[in-house]
């Protein structure tokens, strides 16, 4: 091979090289821009959006029937608190004034029942794995709460969607509260996004304490 034909080759090569490199450099971006509005898009869900965090006293059958007792009550109760609110920030405010309210709801139906259980309820942010409920699901991250915590609180829990208004049966349609957001949530592939969302904020857990 000549001289001129060698250097030519090599240009060519060169070349190559640059467009695989300049190639995979566009493909890493749109993977990361996608990433990235994917994480923003979970970001806007988890702060438009207010959960109900019940631990049931233990595992007995009895102690789980309670819960679900006292779930029923509870919700029953915001619902009617919740239904005047006009978004996230004052349906949060709404649930820190009356978590007393929500406490003596709980404590009246533990007393009820025959049990002696002290109750704790409290306002607070708490992580949650990506959840699926019914026809939506919601993805991985820390999320503003109203926690209650039933005797020793060392039984199964039970969860759902405080604001909007979703736990309450017949009010789906308050998810359409999410906006645009909604397709993220009920569309199809969330188990997807969903999964590298829930990746990213383990991630995230480790490094930020």
């Amino acid at each position: 091979m000549s001289f001129y034909r060698y250097s030519a080759y090599r240009q060519g090569r060169k070349m190559k090289g640059m467009e695989s490199i300049l190639f995979l450099g566009l493909i890493i971006t749109m993977l990361t821009s996608g990433v990235n509005r994917t994480v923003t898009t979970a970001t806007e869900i988890r702060s438009e959006t207010l959960r109900l965090h019940i631990i049931a006293n233990s595992d007995s059958d009895f102690d789980q029937a309670l819960k679900l007792k006292v779930r029923d009550k509870v919700l029953e109760a915001t619902g009617e608190l919740f239904a005047e609110v006009s978004g996230k920030t004052e349906a949060l405010a709404a649930a820190e004034y009356s978590a007393d309210d929500i406490k003596a709801i709980a404590e009246e139906v533990v007393a009820e029942e025959g049990f002696d259980y002290p109750v704790q309820v409290e306002v607070t942010e708490m992580w949650f794995e990506t959840r699926e409920y019914e026809n939506f699901a919601l993805p991985a991250g820390d999320y503003d709460t109203v926690r209650i915590i039933i005797g020793a609180g060392e039984g199964k829990n039970w969860w759902c969607v405080m604001y909007p208004s979703i736990c309450i049966p017949g009010a789906e349609e308050n998810i359409e509260k999410y906006g645009e957001n909604v397709r993220f949530i009920t569309g199809s592939g969330y188990e997807i996004r969903f999964a590298i969302i829930e990746l990213a904020e383990q991630i995230k857990r480790l490094f930020i304490k």
